[in-house]
């Protein structure tokens, strides 16, 4: 049951609209936070080289200024003051012979670029950024020509600046996390709100495909896209359910103006039966009884139809036991079997409960029995069966009947379609109009296989539970 709700909810338009809006909102807020990264990291590497570069004017206006003694001195009051493992200062030639330089000893590994020396002359000032052995983090180098013929090289380590980098990258991480799981709820209460309305419209919908034509989508007021829907979908609701109501009047109407002459010529026909003594009057009344009683028949068979497929009149809902209604309809039909020879199984358990009208679920059993016992010939078997499979009742009538050819099987519903032989049996060609509207209108279906010769298995998939 909780992976079914799951995989219906992955299925449903709210988690496709959610995981759209989240999936915008979160790349929109790893943009922003990538792009604010990006320019902390630029503002923080620009100030950087900013302070090698005048740590670079001030040696070299020393350098002139008081010589290499004096530059020496600064280099190493310097390098102390800051700390001997965060900078360093080394004064050379353009050869790249070391002249003096602070203490080196926290730099082990820090060499000298021969081919950085040679594009001095050309560039001035070269950058670089290093990463020594031993070392967590990386350091960066500037070369600069401090005086014709002398280099001055000054390192600074980026522990500092990559600590900052990576608090902010925990910042970013954590915030786009949160922003995530806002996105989340966020976008899941848009998406519900705004499809709320389509919601409603759904299960009005579905109460009335059950047959509930009185019920209308509430509208919200909001007077948006989808409280213009539901007023229009109730319009058409009210247009529908007129035309319904007026094709019931004009088909009762219909009905009435039929049954009224074809029960006045019945009882004419009885009338004449017992007053005639005739043999020949009484056979022939006998014969005209016996059409009226068909052709009243076929009537309300084909008004039973039209309802029960629009919806018109309402099941009487209560549990229904499966299983004791096909005993009851094997008990039924049993005189007419055996009348034929024919053996009739029942494979039921002990109990096989639904929701649905009891009476309209017999003429189900009825009808199919009842075609089962006349498509079989003599010494056949007709098996009943019932089972619970994924809550719902399967029902399958089989026998070892002439079949159904396999161009007509999907024509057997239709109303007064009779294959080409069953024409030599009496009917009408209403039994399975009637079976199949009655099952949809349980919200089930019926199914049926079958082959010339080989018999023909009725199969109805009935819900356990029915909404009214």
């Amino acid at each position: 049951m909780f992976f079914e709700r799951i995989s219906r909810f992955r299925r449903s338009l709210v988690f496709r609209l959610t995981l759209l809006n989240t999936t915008i909102f979160t790349i929109s807020i790893f943009l922003a936070s990538f792009i604010f990264y990006a320019v902390i990291i630029s503002r923080i590497n620009a100030r950087t080289d900013r302070g090698l570069n005048d740590k670079m004017n001030e040696f070299s206006t020393l350098l002139v200024s008081k010589g290499i003694g004096g530059v020496e001195e600064h280099m190493n009051a310097e390098a102390e003051a800051v700390g001997f493992n965060k900078v360093f200062f080394r004064l050379l030639t353009t050869e790249g012979e070391q002249i003096v330089s602070s203490d080196l000893g926290p730099w082990k590994g820090i060499g000298i670029s021969r081919i950085t020396l040679k594009n001095l002359a050309r560039e001035g000032l070269v950058f670089e950024t290093l990463k020594l052995p031993g070392w967590e983090y990386k350091a960066r180098v500037l070369y600069g020509i401090a005086k014709p013929g002398t280099v001055l090289q000054i390192g600074k380590s980026l522990k500092e600046d990559e600590i900052l980098f990576k608090v902010f990258r925990e910042i970013f991480r954590d915030v786009l996390v949160f922003f995530l799981g806002l996105a989340c709820l966020g976008g899941w209460f848009m998406a519900k709100r705004g499809l709320s309305g389509v919601e409603k419209l759904t299960q009005t919908a579905t109460a009335i495909a059950d047959g509930a034509m009185e019920k209308r989508v509430p509208l919200t007021g909001r007077g948006d896209e989808i409280d213009r829907l539901s007023r229009v979908f109730n319009h058409m609701l009210e247009r529908i359910q007129s035309l319904i109501t007026e094709m019931k009047e004009v088909t009762d109407n219909i009905a009435h103006d039929i049954k009224t002459p074809i029960t006045r010529i019945r009882l004419l026909a009885e009338v004449t039966f017992t007053t005639e003594k005739s043999h020949e009057y009484q056979t022939l009344t006998a014969c005209t009884v016996e059409e009226c009683d068909r052709l009243l028949g076929m009537i309300n068979t084909m008004l039973e139809i039209s309802e029960t497929k629009a919806g018109v009149s309402p099941l009487s809902l209560s549990e229904v036991d499966i299983s004791s209604l096909i005993e009851e309809g094997r008990d039924l039909f049993q005189p007419l079997a055996e009348g034929k020879g024919l053996f009739v199984e029942v494979n039921t358990p002990t109990q096989c409960l639904l929701s649905g009208d009891k009476s309209k679920l017999q003429r189900v059993l009825s009808n199919l029995l009842d075609n089962a016992i006349k498509y079989t010939p003599p010494g056949g078997k007709i098996t009943v069966s019932a089972e619970e499979v994924d809550k719902k009742v399967i029902i399958s009538v089989q026998d070892t009947g002439i079949g159904i050819s396999p161009e007509e099987i999907p024509r057997i519903f239709d109303r007064f379609f009779r294959a080409d032989k069953s024409r030599s049996v009496p009917g009408v060609g209403l039994g399975l109009s009637l079976v199949q509207a009655i099952v949809q209108r349980h919200g089930g279906e019926i199914k049926v296989s079958s082959s010339p010769g080989s018999g023909s298995t009725f199969t109805v998939a009935l819900p356990q539970t029915k909404n009214s």
